[in-house]
């Protein structure tokens, strides 16, 4: 197992090399720069040189990436230009905003969906199964910000249980215990949401998984030996119906840190994802390649993550 994590982590360098020289290309060949995006009507040209040649856009693509990459190597992102800070400091000053309401929907939608496609396959075609695929296939099928929009008011115009939007209460300064249930009362509603979008696909998933299982001759088995039905469906079903469900797992990882763009612009929610594309509009480069480089990391140890717990959850599968 050592020897495996330690060889496809080498195997990234490579991969992270191609990533680098993709995101970069496609970056610069984007008309415009954050001289042209500030759009200001009073700046010369010559100003507006003298910008370029202090940002470094005056140089040659290729030059520039090498510049970037090298820095990148010593852990320097530079620097954003539309929040005047380090990449490092703005990722982290916004990303945990928007993993919390992404690890808490994870949590939420996992376990609904484990539990409503177990029984939705065990009981196939009745009026349980029915009203679930109704209701995953209802969620898959709206869009984000109609749902956002339709609980802001209902529950916090009409009903007034809930904020309309933001993390915290406008001027509050609660702290300790106080300000941690002025958060949660903050983030109900596009945790919801989030939970409700992401519970669909898992469902049917679970639920075919599990459909493909419950058919197989050690099931029949299982039960021909006298073994609780508790027992063959929880210990001996739902492990191998995990497996399809793992890979699905090692892309959660950046989705946990990548923000929830739409849905943190409908609930004013100050994540990673609305500061995210606010940087493209201001063509902030620094920004913009440092998080994609931050996000395809992510996203190559959740797929290394995925391959280690298929060695967990089924001995038959060997790492080599």
């Amino acid at each position: 197992m050592k020897q495996y994590i330690i060889r496809r982590l080498l195997q990234m360098i490579p991969t992270m090399i191609g990533i680098s020289i993709i995101v970069f290309a496609i970056s610069a060949m984007v008309p415009g720069d954050y001289i042209t995006a500030q759009a200001n009507p009073n700046m010369t040209k010559e100003k507006a040189e003298e910008l370029r040649h202090i940002y470094g856009y005056d140089k040659p693509e290729y030059q520039r990436y090498f510049i970037w990459a090298g820095n990148m190597l010593q852990g320097n992102m530079g620097d954003s230009l539309q929040h005047k800070a380090p990449v490092t400091k703005v990722i982290s000053t916004y990303v945990w905003n928007s993993f919390i309401i992404a690890f808490v929907s994870l949590i939420l939608s996992w376990v609904i969906a484990v539990f409503t496609g177990i029984f939705s396959a065990k009981f196939q075609y009745s009026l349980f199964d029915r009203i679930v695929t109704l209701v995953v296939f209802l969620c898959m099928s709206l869009p984000s910000f109609f749902i956002g929009l339709l609980f802001i008011k209902l529950f916090a115009l009409d009903w007034k249980l809930f904020p309309v939007a933001g993390m915290t209460t406008a001027g509050s300064t609660a702290t300790g215990w106080d300000y941690i249930k002025d958060v949660a009362n903050h983030m109900f509603l596009p945790t919801l949401v989030l939970t409700m979008m992401s519970t669909g696909g898992l469902t049917r998933y679970f639920r075919t998984g599990m459909l493909e299982v419950i058919r197989q001759d050690y099931i029949r088995t299982a039960r021909a030996k006298g073994l609780k039905e508790r027992t063959v469906i929880f210990k001996h079903a739902l492990r191998n119906a995990l497996l399809p469900a793992i890979t699905l797992l090692g892309f959660e990882l950046p989705a946990l840190f990548g923000g929830a763009i739409i849905l943190e612009r409908v609930f004013a929610w100050p994540g990673i994802g609305q500061v995210y594309l606010g940087s493209i509009n201001m063509r902030d480069y620094p920004f913009m390649l440092g998080f994609m480089i931050f996000l395809s990391v992510l996203t190559l140890l959740g797929n290394l993550l995925s391959d280690v717990l298929y060695g967990l959850a089924d001995p038959r599968i060997r790492l080599k």
